[in-house]
């Protein structure tokens, strides 16, 4: 997995906020090619963009002239040169309506080490001169630094064209369908406030031209998703009448069509794709599963969990998969959700981390009353611990119990799990993912979504340290003619998964669970109201009897939670400094929800605050955006510290009392802030992640016999207060009490003690303001709640210490804003300047 270009920064000597001085000029360089003749260059720009206008025209007057539909605007691609960066943000005038599409990367050598980016921008009809008096400034005009102005943009353009199918299709080149024949394409189309109407308009046309359209779309934030049946000269003809194209992609082929094949055709299938897959040798993260066992003879798991990773709970059940679950995971840990796409394609994949699967039970059958559940849980990590002692692993169960008649109370197993991942014997923190369990009754996804929100998520999913993980489901195409005939799927695309478990019935003392959702398929109804799984609503996985067939399929909580711990893992790789709390934070840090969620689960009858409970404890935070968790952007700074804290100390006989308080001045990008007009919306997002120790037996939960060891929390210094103020007003709280909002009135959180921020030991919140008020809002205090350290103090541990990663984010709108918000602080930091491109 090659770096990213703009790694999250860990903050581990704070700077003093009274000596921090913001660098001037706005960050790192942008590099660009040498122009030894700046008119010479302004020229072919201008002659290139006259061009593109030509051919456009003359394309358009053709299509006039026999009555074909046609656009009124024009695409054009622009294209860096080898090695640099394209400044392509300055491209895009959303006033004007010059919109930027999308942005391709594409090397030009086998070991990736250069590479050049292509931009597709659309260009209304009667706003040309805009692009052209870039390009005149440029070659005429000074800035007050004496550069020449828009220089960064026209010197990092190397070539420009009129956009032809290659600059909206992103997705590997190959997939571009043939003139013959037709095949399943994502049309992404660019839209606003009126994007209902634009997508009926595309239809009509869609009709006129004889495409079939499928009846779902996804709506994303300027964006909105159809799937059409279309061959190359359809795509052609959509981009030459349609101004409103952002991207064409192959759509994923459905598990069925993969199922359905011979098996010598899978294998030949699966042969091309093993002379293509590779290991990092170096990384020493790890995905460890555990389950049924795995038959790592698969072809595609062999070169991925090698004998020595195989483990098993008991030595008479060996370590082989007989019942396939623990197969069709490890294939789900090792491809995600793009087995299918990787076997199309013809590029190389490389997995940066290892595989390790532990036999817990030898079926999902298999229930031994004489065996606590959570002993075999600790046994199973263990196994692989004493092999591998050197691996950061993120460990994933997708065994639970068969029914949630905890409702949130901690149980035998639920406790093993919080006392194993919290080192409360051994003092190793661990990062560990386990399922919500799942409607495992048919006829109850014909109640859907009613039953999800009664169905209550399964032991151990109650685990207050562990992230539970939920489903939703974006496949809701049925590829199958026979089966469409008489299925029709039972969830919309970005909607909860059918499959999916929830706390909504909960009390409010106990965590919101599950923390995020997960790819975890759809299921299908007929008209008589019966159910059924089908392969089109499924994640393709590995079978674990090759011999017979080579894939299968995955879904429900269980493809979820394989592929949380697969993204948890890549993170590991990336930042192997970072502590399980970190990654466990930065997971859910980066979730969001669909806007499907947000409206399946709306009640207008709720305040905005009670919608918002309910939606967190159906879905936690959303499906996480691991480009996000990976990795900072220029309008996107997320600071990390990873710190210890004493919460409580013994005072002068009278009992225990709180004790440390921490507070950060973050480096902030002030400057960079106060540029941008007063008014420009922000948003700071807070994750603090730490784990608890379970507290012995259950005695009413509360009070002194709280679950909890310590609680944690924070706050933000208001725009308006001083450091001073600020720490008065944090620290002058009795901190005894669960949901006080700390301190009395603070800044508007989004969420809020009052409304569960609190529960369990992963809170995460964010506030919205003005550029103004966000650049004095960079201090955060970390202050105890009480626990059982602190009330039962017969116990010894009252002046334990307890580790945290507390993970802020500083996010600008992704649109209309060029400031570099991450250079600035990466500078102050010490951390070298980003140089992109080279």
């Amino acid at each position: 997995m090659p770096a990213v270009d703009f790694p999250h920064l860990f903050l581990e000597n704070l700077p003093n906020s009274q000596d921090y001085t913001n660098p001037s000029g706005g960050g790192g360089e942008f590099l660009l090619p040498d122009r030894p003749s700046r008119s010479a260059h302004a020229d072919m720009i201008r002659d290139g963009l006259n061009q593109a206008w030509r051919e456009a025209e003359v394309e358009q007057e053709g299509r006039r002239a026999v009555s074909l539909p046609t656009r009124n605007g024009t695409y054009i691609e622009f294209e860096s040169a080898p090695g640099f960066d394209l400044k392509f943000d300055s491209l895009e005038t959303r006033r004007s309506g010059i919109r930027l599409l999308n942005v391709r990367e594409e090397y030009i050598d086998q070991d990736a080490s250069r590479k050049t980016i292509k931009a597709t921008v659309y260009v209304p009809k009667g706003k040309e001169n805009i692009l052209l008096n870039k390009v005149e400034r440029y070659k005429t005009e000074q800035t007050a630094s004496d550069r020449p102005k828009n220089q960064a943009l026209i010197e990092s353009i190397e070539n420009l064209s009129i956009a032809l199918i290659h600059a909206l299709w992103c997705d590997d080149v190959s997939l571009i369908p043939s003139s013959d024949q037709t095949v399943w394409c994502e049309v992404w189309l660019r839209t606003d406030e009126n994007w209902e109407e634009q997508v009926v308009e595309f239809r009509a046309l869609a009709e006129r031209l004889e495409i079939e359209v499928r009846p779902g779309y996804l709506s994303f934030p300027e964006r909105t998703v159809l799937l059409i049946n279309a061959h190359l000269a359809h795509l052609n003809e959509l981009l030459s009448s349609f101004d409103r194209i952002a991207e064409f992609r192959r759509a994923k082929e459905t598990a069925d069509f993969w199922t359905r094949l011979d098996n010598s055709d899978q294998a030949d299938w699966v042969e091309a794709l093993v002379g293509r897959l590779s290991i990092d040798a170096t990384s020493n993260a790890s995905v460890c599963v555990i389950d049924t066992g795995v038959n790592n003879a698969h072809p595609l798991l062999a070169p991925l969990i090698p004998d020595e990773n195989c483990f098993t709970n008991n030595a008479d059940w060996g370590s082989a998969d007989r019942d396939g679950h623990g197969t069709n995971m490890c294939g789900t840990a090792a491809f995600g959700e793009d087995l299918g796409h990787h076997l199309q394609t013809d590029t190389d994949i490389e997995i940066p981390y290892q595989i390790e699967s532990v036999k817990i039970i030898p079926s999902t059958a298999y229930n031994d009353e004489q065996e606590l559940n959570g002993v075999r849980t600790i046994q199973s990590v263990a196994r692989a611990e004493l092999e591998n002692s050197d691996f950061s692993r993120a460990i994933c169960m997708a065994i639970t119990s068969t029914d949630g008649r905890d409702r949130g109370r901690p149980s035998s197993w639920s406790g093993a799990l919080d006392a194993l991942i919290s080192g409360a014997d051994d003092d190793e923190k661990r990062l560990f993912f386990v399922s919500a369990g799942n409607i495992n009754e048919p006829s109850e996804w014909a109640g859907y979504p009613d039953t999800n929100l009664t169905n209550t998520v399964h032991d151990p999913g109650q685990s207050w340290n562990a992230i539970t993980v939920g489903a939703v489901t974006f496949h809701d195409h049925i590829e199958n003619e026979e089966v469409a005939a008489s299925f029709t799927p039972i969830a919309s695309a970005g909607e909860l998964s059918p499959y999916s478990t929830t706390s909504l019935t909960w009390e409010k003392r106990w965590p919101n669970k599950p923390d995020i959702v997960m790819e975890g398929g759809n299921a299908g109804i007929d008209s008589t109201g019966f159910t059924s799984t089908l392969e089109d609503l499924s994640l393709l996985s590995t079978n674990s009897v090759p011999n017979q067939s080579m894939f299968t399929c995955n879904y429900a909580t269980s493809a979820a939670t394989a592929l949380a711990a697969r993204q948890a893992a890549m993170l590991v790789n990336q930042y192997p400094e970072a502590w399980p709390e970190t990654i466990r934070g930065l997971i859910v840090h980066s979730a969001q929800w669909t806007d499907q969620l947000k409206e399946q689960f709306y009640e207008p009858s709720k305040s905005e605050k009670k919608n918002l409970e309910q939606l967190i404890r159906i879905c936690g935070f959303g499906i996480p955006d691991f480009p996000k968790a990976l990795s900072s952007a220029r309008n996107s700074l997320t600071l990390i510290a990873q710190k210890t804290i004493q919460p409580f100390e013994e005072r002068d006989g009278s009992g225990y009392k709180a004790k440390d308080m921490h507070f950060f001045e973050l480096p902030w990008p002030k400057e960079a802030l106060l540029e941008l007009p007063g008014e420009t919306p922000v948003r700071i997002d807070v994750t603090l992640s730490y784990f608890v120790e379970p507290g012995p037996g259950e005695i009413g939960w509360r009070d002194k016999y709280r679950y909890r060891s310590h609680g944690l929390d924070f706050n933000l210094k208001k725009p308006t207060e001083d450091i001073d103020d600020f720490l008065t007003r944090i620290n002058k709280a009795v901190r005894d009490d669960d949901d006080i909002d700390y301190g009395g009135s603070g800044v508007a959180w989004e969420i809020g003690a009052l409304m569960g921020r609190t529960r369990g030991s992963l809170h995460r919140d964010w506030v919205h303001l003005n550029a103004a008020e966000a650049a004095e809002s960079n201090v955060i205090g970390i202050f105890p709640r009480t626990g059982w350290w602190k009330e039962r103090h017969h116990l010894g541990k009252g002046e334990s210490q307890t580790r945290y990663s507390l993970i802020v984010t500083l996010a600008l709108p992704e649109v209309d804003i060029d400031v570099d918000i991450y250079s600035p602080v990466a500078i102050e930091l010490g951390v070298p300047p980003i140089e992109i491109g080279v």
